[in-house]
C-alpha cells in the first residue's frame, strides 16, 4: 500500500530522474516589439529617446526608462514558453504594486476565434536576471503569442525560449495604416497598481481595438510640460490621449494645458486628441480636499477645452470623470490607483469613445 508520504516521495524521485527540457534562447528584439515609438533608445526598451535625457526632468527621465506598454509579439508551434529576462533595478515590487505587475511578464495566445487570451505570468524572484515558465504542457500548433514587459521597472534585456526544434518567428504585421494610439498620462497610465502588465487599461485597449498603443505614462509626473509634449508631437499617431490631470493642479492646467494641445496640433493637423478629466477619488465623499481637487482640476479643463472649440481648434474631444472607475467606491486600492476592476471599467469608458476615432 502507497501512503501519503511515500506518494510524494515516489513524485520527487520520478520528477528528480526527468531530464530538464533542452530549448533554444532568442533575443525578443527580433520579432515584433511594440510599444516603442522612438528608436534612438539609451537601452533596448527605454520609453523616450536618449537625446531627451538633456531635455526633460530627471525625474520624467528616469521614469521614462521603465518598460511599461512594451510587448513583444511572436509566433510559434510550441508546447511551451520560457522567458529571461535582466532588471534595471533592484526593487521589485512596490507598497501598492505586486511584484509580477511591477517587474514580471505577462503572457497572452490569440484562441481559435482570433481573441487574445492570458496564458500566464513570469515571476520575479532576484535581481537582476530572471528566469521562469511562462506555459507549459500547451497542444502542439501555430498560435500567436504576446509577452508584456514589466511596468514598474526598466527591462535591460528579454529572450524567449522554446522545446529544441519548435518553430518561432515575428508576429503577424499589423494591417496597414493603423497608427499606434499615443497615452501620455500618470502614475495610472504607466499602470499603478495593476496586478500584471496586461491588465492596465491602456494593454486592455490595446487588444480590444486591436491597436499597437504607446505607453507614455510618467507616475506622478505626467504634466503636460512642453519639454515632454515635443517628444509626444513626435510620434505618428491615430489619436492622442491626454490624460494628466490627475498630477496637474487647476492652476498648471490653465498654465500649459492649452499650449499642450496646440503644440500637438501644430505638429499633427489631422490626428484627433482626447482630453481627459480627472479620475474622481474614491473617497471624496468623506473627503473634502480630494473632492474639491476633483472639482477645480475638472472645471479648469472644461474651460480650457470650451476656450480651444471656441477658438475652432480642429479634432477635439473630452471624456468626462463620471464613467473611468464607476461610483461605487470598488475600484481603487488607495482612493486613487485602479484595481484590476478598475482598469478594466476605464478601458470600457475610453473604448467608446476611442472607437468612433
Amino acid at each position: 500500500m502507497i501512503t501519503r508520504r511515500s506518494f510524494f516521495l515516489t513524485s520527487a524521485a520520478l520528477a528528480a530522474q526527468t531530464p530538464p527540457v533542452e530549448l533554444d534562447w532568442h533575443d525578443a528584439r527580433k520579432f515584433s516589439v511594440e510599444g516603442l515609438g522612438f528608436k534612438d533608445l539609451a537601452s533596448p526598451y527605454d520609453r523616450l529617446p536618449s537625446r531627451a535625457e538633456a531635455v526633460v526632468r530627471k525625474a520624467v527621465w528616469d521614469l521614462s526608462r521603465d518598460s511599461s506598454g512594451v510587448l513583444v509579439r511572436f509566433m510559434a508551434n510550441t508546447t511551451a514558453i520560457h522567458a529571461r529576462w535582466s532588471l534595471r533595478s533592484k526593487t521589485l515590487a512596490g507598497p501598492t504594486m505586486t511584484a509580477v505587475g511591477q517587474s514580471g511578464l505577462d503572457l497572452y495566445a490569440r484562441d481559435s476565434a482570433g481573441k487574445w487570451r492570458w496564458r500566464g505570468i513570469g515571476r520575479p524572484t532576484k535581481f537582476p536576471e530572471n528566469t521562469d515558465v511562462l506555459a507549459t504542457g500547451m497542444p502542439a500548433g501555430d498560435r500567436e503569442y504576446m509577452v508584456y514587459l514589466p511596468l514598474r521597472n526598466g527591462t535591460l534585456s528579454l529572450e524567449i525560449g522554446v522545446p529544441k526544434g519548435a518553430r518561432i518567428d515575428k508576429g503577424p504585421n499589423r494591417e496597414a495604416g493603423r497608427k499606434p494610439i499615443v497615452f501620455y498620462g500618470t502614475s495610472i497610465t504607466h499602470g499603478i497598481s495593476a496586478s500584471r502588465p496586461g491588465m492596465t487599461h491602456v494593454a486592455i485597449l490595446g487588444r480590444q481595438l486591436n491597436r499597437e498603443v504607446i505607453n507614455l505614462g510618467f507616475s506622478g509626473n505626467g504634466k503636460m510640460e512642453p519639454e515632454v509634449t515635443q517628444f509626444v508631437a513626435e510620434l505618428d499617431a491615430s489619436v492622442y490621449v491626454l490624460d494628466c490631470l490627475p498630477n496637474m493642479t487647476a492652476q498648471e492646467i490653465h498654465e500649459r494645458a492649452e499650449t499642450c494641445v496646440k503644440t500637438l496640433r501644430k505638429a499633427r493637423p489631422n490626428v484627433p486628441i482626447l482630453l481627459v478629466e480627472d479620475r474622481n477619488y474614491a473617497d471624496n465623499f468623506l473627503n473634502p480636499a480630494r473632492k474639491e481637487r476633483n472639482e477645480s482640476d475638472h472645471e479648469a479643463m472644461r474651460a480650457v477645452y470650451a476656450k480651444l472649440l471656441k477658438e475652432k481648434v480642429a479634432g477635439l474631444y473630452y471624456l468626462k470623470a463620471d464613467d473611468l472607475l464607476g461610483d461605487d467606491g470598488e475600484a481603487t486600492i488607495d482612493g486613487s490607483h485602479p484595481t484590476d476592476l478598475g482598469f478594466t471599467r476605464q478601458a470600457a469608458a475610453f473604448a467608446r469613445i476611442l472607437k468612433g476615432l
